[in-house]
């Protein structure tokens, strides 16, 4: 079982206390009215699907119920890191062009 510290919380907690809620750092479209069908289809459904470590927003459903970001070994299943949601990525924990 995987332990997940919120960064909240301050807790590491089993992971069937949290629920995983996608890619993390996706911008909306800053004129959404513009977009055609392939550009909306690319927003919503084409992730970076990355080999290593990659950013994630989580929830953290039995406890605080917030929302927060986490960099994850998608190898190892390892965390490396939590932060507070609207917080950039930590420096130094994903490599340079390894996420969009």
């Amino acid at each position: 079982m995987l332990l997940i510290t919120c960064p909240y919380c301050a807790a590491a907690r089993p992971e069937t206390e949290f629920a995983y809620a996608g890619e993390a750092h996706i911008a909306r479209p800053e004129d959404p009215s513009v977009l055609g069908d392939e550009a909306w289809r690319d927003h919503l459904y084409i992730r970076s699907n990355t080999r290593g470590p990659h950013r994630e927003r989580w929830r953290h459903l039995h406890g605080c119920g917030r929302f927060f970001n986490a960099v994850r070994d998608t190898v190892t299943d390892k965390f490396a890191t939590t932060y507070m949601a609207g917080e950039p990525c930590p420096a130094g924990v994903v490599q340079e062009g390894a996420q969009r």
